[in-house]
This record gives structure tokens, sequence and C-alpha cells, in this order.
């Protein structure tokens, strides 16, 4: 009892400490709530109709298609500039996806599995032409072929991983296919079910007919806005408010911008460093031209092409210009050093060898391997008698668990590659020097590979070449002193103010840079800015960043943020708004004024007397917009006027037009040579033409979908 008292007594103090127990619980509950919503929310790449994009997700399909293309272009790798255009169209097919899907949802529209079959069957679609299961006599896509690769896949997965395992990348194209596959055919019932609630009937085809093909001439007279000067129209805010709200529309924008001003700073090779590269280069010029291996020489060297020791086509160096336009004519030997202004390198070719060799080489293979090396040649002579004995080599392949399946190898599958191993080097040159039906037993480091060559196409001229290029770069010392001169710049610069004071001071350029927009890959097009970019979207206004290091090490840059425009409409103050709006009220009181000017003109005559400009102006229609030649502008408030109008009839009311105030006659109208009327033809086209009017469905679809863009903040 004594104790239960003592609790009563202290009951408000039990009460406040229960209390703050409580509150402390659930605080802490709320903190790692919180601090897990951030984490997920840090990553979401995006949000697309409410639903969040996860950034593993997103990767995921940059991955597959990114592994689509190197699988078509037979490439390892892909540039920046090739991975942020793949980034780009992923999540483009990822908005274009979920929205149709959504929309496509809502009236019951499906792909079934028996219409994709169908599709297969049929193997018209584009998308199966791209695909390794065409057939190449008819050079259409064979569904058997297709049938027979899943087969023998599921077999392998379990029967012989190894071959299994290579097969893994095509299969895993083919599942690429068929998703855009199913993809498409949504888009396209959707297409459909839209072009079906699109109509034409005889009146409306009469109608474009005679719009298209009616040619009017008229005697025309013009008042152009420019014969007024600027300074002479007042315009009041009041005027600019009552257009904005007129054009508001064109002011909506579905994503935040911001606008920036810069200094980038790009630092370049002094006259010290030129030298310096020029004397090397010289000396490596005279080594190369005196080489045994030059293999040696061009890794020493450091150069941007790799020596890959094969003969390749001009094609092979595409990505330079100044190489490839010339390769082909340049004879056995060596070059000087030759510069080159437009990508800042120093050059030296060496031509080794030309050959007139194919491009296109359809060959099979058995591969032969062992324990050991010399277990490996011996069973390889053994396979190479059988097959000088008149075996099948399809049936010694089976025996080897191998296909021998016949391939086709181009050059675009080895001319870009980074480098080359003495053993790929001796493969693809028996590839490309084998005699058709003739076998080869090559022995290389892991074993032996039996190879015929069964078809040679597409000769083109081939040389082998060793090629230094080196880009006239900049030095540690002239990096420094840029670095220092630019530090101080900044740490003199706090405000935008100050940036654009010293700019001058440090021989700077201030640059302007509006609407910068998430999605961006690069700020100012110089690469390695994702922080940068980061940065302005998080700055608040009037922000000055720190120093950016940035491009390819050779960029030096701060930042200001000047201006931050939020998704949705542009206030009519905005300084780009207001810009547009100023030149639409110039325009409405220069030609109120001009149509004043024409009050009461009835004639030609009486235009000239009231200063107008006449001229003579044929084959206008109307559905095709006349080009004024006397105002250097299209006018298709003319085109509509003039169709309105009859022979001989003096225009009741001037046109105000794009670039001036026009008043006419028409002089004559008659149908253009050659047209003819067909009802049914007519009618396709009209129902055509109003589809291409509705076709801009998606964009609409896209707006309502709500779409956030973080994709800035990882790639």
């Amino acid at each position: 009892m004594a104790v239960l008292g003592k609790i009563r007594s202290r009951g408000l103090i039990l009460i406040i400490i229960i209390g703050l127990a409580l509150f402390a619980f659930i605080a802490e509950e709320a903190f790692r709530s919180c601090n897990g919503i951030k984490g997920e929310a840090r990553q979401q790449v995006g949000e697309v109709l409410g639903e969040k994009i996860n950034v593993q997700d997103f990767q995921k399909l940059v991955t597959e298609y990114q592994d689509a293309i190197k699988f078509t272009m037979q490439r390892d790798n892909l540039s920046e500039e090739e991975l942020n255009q793949v980034k780009d169209q992923v999540w483009q097919q990822l908005i274009s996806s979920k929205v149709l899907e959504n929309d496509a949802k809502k009236v019951g529209l499906t792909v079934t599995e028996q219409e994709l079959q169908t599709v297969l069957n049929e193997g018209t679609s584009q998308l199966l032409a791209q695909t390794p299961f065409v057939n190449q006599q008819t050079r259409r896509f064979d569904v058997n072929s297709l049938k027979q690769f899943l087969d023998a896949y599921k077999k392998a997965q379990t029967a012989n991983p190894q071959q299994a395992e290579q097969m893994q990348p095509l299969y895993n194209y083919w599942l690429f296919v068929e998703k855009n596959l199913r993809s498409q055919l949504l888009g396209q019932k959707y297409q459909a079910l839209l072009a079906s609630c699109v109509l034409s009937n005889k009146a409306e085809a009469k109608m474009a007919f005679k719009d298209e093909n009616e040619e009017a001439q008229i005697q025309l007279a013009s008042l152009a806005y420019n014969s007024i000067k600027d300074d002479e129209v007042k315009i009041t805010d009041e005027e600019l408010k009552a257009k904005y709200d007129e054009m508001k529309l064109a002011f909506r924008q579905s994503a935040e911008t911001r606008d920036i001003k810069y200094v980038d700073f790009q630092i370049k090779a002094s006259k010290t460093d030129r030298n310096a590269i020029s004397k090397e280069m010289n000396t490596l010029q005279q080594q190369l031209a005196t080489a045994t291996d030059p293999a040696q020489v061009v890794s020493k060297s450091g150069s941007i092409i790799p020596y890959l020791g094969l003969p390749v086509s001009s094609k092979a160096y595409q990505a330079y210009s100044d190489i490839s336009s010339k390769i082909d004519s340049l004879p056995v030997g060596t070059t000087g050093v030759v510069e080159n202004t437009q990508d800042n390198t120093l050059n030296i070719i060496r031509i080794m060898a030309k050959a007139e060799l194919p491009d296109s080489v359809q060959f099979r293979q058995i591969q032969v391997v062992a324990n050991t090396t010399d277990a490996a040649r011996a069973k390889a002579d053994s396979i190479q008698k059988a097959l000088d004995g008149g075996a099948a080599f399809e049936d010694i392949a089976k025996r080897y668990g191998q296909t021998g399946e016949k391939i086709w190898f181009t050059g675009q599958q080895y001319e870009q590659a980074p480098s080359m191993s003495q053993d790929n080097r001796q493969y693809i040159e028996a590839v490309l020097n084998g005699a058709v039906n003739a076998t080869q037993n090559i022995a290389l480091t892991q074993g032996n590979v039996i190879l015929q060559v069964l078809d040679r196409k597409a000769m083109t001229t081939k040389t082998t070449a060793a090629i230094i290029k080196k880009t006239i770069d900049f030095s540690k010392d002239t990096r420094s002193a840029a670095y220092n001169k630019f530090a101080e710049f900044v740490a003199k610069s706090p405000s935008l103010a100050d940036i654009e004071r010293n700019s001058t001071k440090y021989g700077y350029k201030v640059q302007e840079l509006k609407n910068v927009v998430t999605s961006a890959h690069y700020v100012a097009d110089v690469h390695a800015t994702r922080d940068a970019l980061k940065w302005i979207f998080d700055a608040k206004q009037g922000d000055v960043s720190q120093l950016w290091e940035c491009g390819d090490n050779d960029h030096l840059m701060v930042i200001a943020l000047t201006g931050i425009h939020p998704q949705g409409f542009r206030d009519w103050n905005d300084p780009e708004v207001k810009d547009i709006l100023k030149r639409e009220v110039m325009k409405d009181k220069k030609a109120d004024r001009l149509m004043a000017k024409f009050k009461g003109v009835s004639s030609i005559s009486a235009a000239t007397a009231k200063g107008a400009r006449v001229s003579t102006v044929g084959q206008i229609t109307f559905s095709s917009p006349a080009f004024i030649q006397a105002t250097g502008a299209v006018e298709p408030a003319l085109s509509g006027a003039v169709a309105a109008t009859s022979v001989g009839a003096f225009s009741k009311h001037p046109v105000k037009g794009n670039a001036g105030v026009y008043m006419f006659q028409v002089t004559k109208k008659n149908m253009r040579a050659g047209s003819k009327y067909n009802e049914v033809q007519q009618m396709q086209q009209c129902a055509q033409q109003n589809m291409q009017y509705v076709g801009n469905f998606m964009q609409d679809l896209v707006l309502k979908a709500n779409v956030v863009d973080h994709r800035y903040l990882f790639f």
C-alpha cells in the first residue's frame, strides 16, 4: 500500500516520464522511416503516371538495349556519346510504353500469344528482319530457324552448359526483340483503334480536291510591318498581359529548367609544349619507319589508334576523317609528321602492305581442345586427315559436340577492335586469306581450330598500317599555371557581379546558357560535367559554384545560377516570354495602323495611292500558304482570303499577315493542269491527313503522365 501511495503521489511525474519515453520511441521510428523514404528516393531515377522508376530497373533496361546494339553491330564497347543516346532512347521508350499500356488497358487492348505467333509466321515485321533468323535465299525472317534455335538452346541448358553459354547472347537478343515486338504490336493496335475514329466523306473529299488544285492569280497590294519603326510604337504592361492570356498555352513547359552564366576556360598546349611533342614525334617517325615490329613503337608512343597488324578497309578509320580519306591512296612507306588542326593531333602513317581481300567471308569451324597442347595438336591432325579423306565436315563436328554451322564474318567485326592478340590476329588472317572449300588446321595457344572457308564476297582494298596519332597536349606545368590563375579568379569572384567584373581582367569570357534541363548530359557541351549539372538543379538563384575541373581534364569552369523556371506556365514577366509578347503586340499594333491606312480602299490603284507596294502573285492554293516576295514571308491567312474571293472581286477587308497587311484583286482562277478527281482516292487521302492531325496523341498522353526525370542524378 505504501508503494501504491508513492506512485499516486508522483503520478504526474511518471506520466511525463512515460510520455517522453513514448515520444522518444516514436521519434526514433519516425527518423528511421524518414531515412528509409530518403534512401528510397535516392534510388529513383524518375516517375511516370505516379509510378516510381528505380535506378536499378532502368539500368537493367539500358544494359539490355546496349547488349542488343553490341550484338547486332558486333561491337565490344560503345562510345560515351552512343551510351548517352542509348539512355535517352531507353527513357523515351520506357515513358511511351507505360503511358500506352495504361491507356490501352482502359479500352481493353492487349497483345495475345496467338497474335504474336501470327506476326512471327508472317515474318514481315522490320524488327524480325534485323535478327539472325533470316533465310539466306529468300532474305526473309524464317520462323522455323527461330524454333530450331530455341529448341537447341533449351536442350543445351541441361545437356551442354558450355554450348548454352555460347548461345546466351543470341537468346538474350531474341528476348529483347520479342519484348519490343509486343510493344510495337500494342502501339499498332492502339493507332488502328484511333484511326477507326477518324472518318472522311464525299463532301470533304471534294473540298479538299478543290483546295489542293484550284490555283489563283492576284494583284497584291502590301504594306510591310517594317515600314513602321519600332520606336514609334508604345507598348504597355496591360497590353502584354492581355496578349499573354491569349497565348498562355504556348508558354507551358513540362519540366523545370534553369538559366546560368558561366566561365569555361579550355587549357591548351603552350608553344613550349608544342615544340616538345614535335621533337618526340620526329623521333618516333624515324623509329616507326625502320621498326621490324611496329607494334612496339605504336604502343610506346601512346597513339590514339591501336595497332592491329591486320589488313583493314578505310572504314576502320571512319572516326578519323583525316586518316580514312587518304589511307587507300597512300603508297607503301612512311609519311612525315603531319598536323591535323581539326582534332589537334600530330600524325604518322606507315603503310606496310595492301591487298584485295573480301569484306565478308562465310566459314565453318571445329574447335579442338584437350588436356594438353600436344594432345590438341594430335587430335586436330587426325580430324584434318579425316576431312582430306572425304569425311563430312558436319559429321565430324557433331562427333565433337559442335554444330559446324555456317558463319558470316565481316570486316566490321574486327576493324574497330581496341587491341588484337597474336592468336586472334592469326585466326582472322586465316579467315581472310583462306581458299574457298579448303580446310586449314590453325594452331593456337589454347588448342587448334579446323577452319573451312565457304564463300568470299565484297572484295575491297585493305591496308595493313601502323598509325601514330597523338594529341598536341599541354604539359603539367601549363595546366598548373592555368589552374592557379583560374582558382585565383574564382576566389575573388564570390558573386555574379564579381565574375562579370573580373572576367575581363583575367582574360576570360562570361557566357550565358538558358533553359538547362535535367535530361542534359553535359553543361555547355563539356564532358564530365555531371556534378556541375547536379549543382545547377540544387542551387538557389544567385548562387555561385565551386571551381569545376571537367572535360578531358582540360576544362575549368565556374557557374552562377541566374534563373529558375518551375514546371508549368512561364510568367508573363519572364524575360524570354516578355520578348515574345512584345514582338506579337508590336505586330498587332503595326497591323492596326496599316489596316487603318487601307480603310476605304476598294481598288489596286487606291491602294497604290496609300503607298502600298503592288505585285502579281500566282499559283496560290488554299492548302499551300503563299510566299510573298514583297515582305519575304509565308502568309497562310492570305491564301485563305484568296480562296474565299471570286474572280474579278477586290478583297472586302485588309488581311493581317505575318509580315504585313494585304489587299488584293483576284484576276484568275483555274484548276491545276493534269488534276483529275478520284473520289475514293481523295477520301483516303483526307482520312490519312486527319489521322496525321491526331497522330500526336502520344505527346498528349505523355504530357498528362506527369513525367519526372531525375536521370541527371545518376548518369
